[in-house]
């Protein structure tokens, strides 16, 4: 059964299905640029998807068949971003959902066509698996903007892009190919127009079937590796050492020896 649920008035929308959860950025008039109500929204969105909706992974993706996002909505910048005081209020709104996205509990996966600049790339970067078809293109304007980019979504450009490309990027503002971006790791997978739904929803699909703590705890353990943060490194230890105790444990140990598929709750 599919459950959904709209946020930031229907311009965010989450729905769940056999796990598996998709947040979909719908503003496709603007290309899915992202409002500050939308901003606020996603965290919200994804809290509802992990603790009410159940599902052990999500796809991000823009509405429409064009474009995954092209960052902030700069017809707003006029009054919610006139002055430093605002600005900062509107970083902060930024900066929440980029750590929303980085630090859901369960994967988020990107599924990117078109336009993916500006913040739109930012929430990329902080998906932990990213998929494109070879009609995206990436950017960050915001030097040609006169605007600094929040500095902790500059920390997701530096670990999913390595620190030349993320260079590039921050500083030039030069657009990117899927090609490029495959080829430098920071795509898992290009596929052809068509194919991107498909292929991310395959892998996705996937990772819903597996133990929903050995992913999360494989999640939080690959964030210590990246971060060096001794707190997240004792989270993951612990949740590591809580799925020998655990229903899955024994279900996939069971379901080995009875050489069937294992149906694993998260207990």
């Amino acid at each position: 059964m599919k459950i959904t649920s709209d946020f930031a008035r229907g311009r965010v929308k989450a729905a769940c299905r056999d796990s598996v959860g998709t947040l979909v950025l719908d503003h496709p008039e603007r290309k899915n640029a992202v409002t500050l109500a939308m901003w606020r929204a996603i965290p919200e969105a994804l809290h509802w998807l992990v603790a009410d909706a159940h599902a052990r992974v999500v796809v991000l993706s823009g509405a429409g068949e064009r474009d995954f996002s092209a960052g902030a909505d700069i017809s707003e910048f006029p009054t919610v971003r006139k002055d430093a005081e605002t600005a900062r209020i509107y970083e902060a709104a930024n900066s929440a959902a980029f750590a929303a996205v980085r630090d859901c509990r369960v994967p988020v996966v990107a599924a990117i066509r078109g336009i993916c600049y500006g913040g739109g790339f930012g929430l990329a970067a902080a998906c932990d698996l990213r998929l494109a078809d070879d009609t995206a293109v990436f950017a960050v304007p915001a030097a040609r903007l006169g605007l600094a980019y929040p500095a902790d979504a500059v920390g997701d450009f530096l670990l999913s892009l390595g620190a030349q490309q993320a260079r590039k990027a921050l500083f030039s503002g030069a657009a990117m190919t899927a090609g490029t971006l495959a080829a430098n790791g920071f795509l898992l997978e290009v596929t052809p127009p068509g194919a991107l739904d498909g292929a991310a929803f395959e892998l996705a699909g996937t990772i819903a079937q597996n133990a929903p703590l050995s992913v999360q705890a494989a999640k939080l353990a690959l964030r210590a590796a990246e971060t060096g943060d001794a707190v997240l490194l004792a989270d993951a230890e612990v949740l590591g050492a809580s799925t020998f105790d655990s229903e899955d444990y024994a279900e996939g140990r069971a379901a080995f020896v009875e050489r069937r598929k294992p149906i694993f709750t998260g207990r």
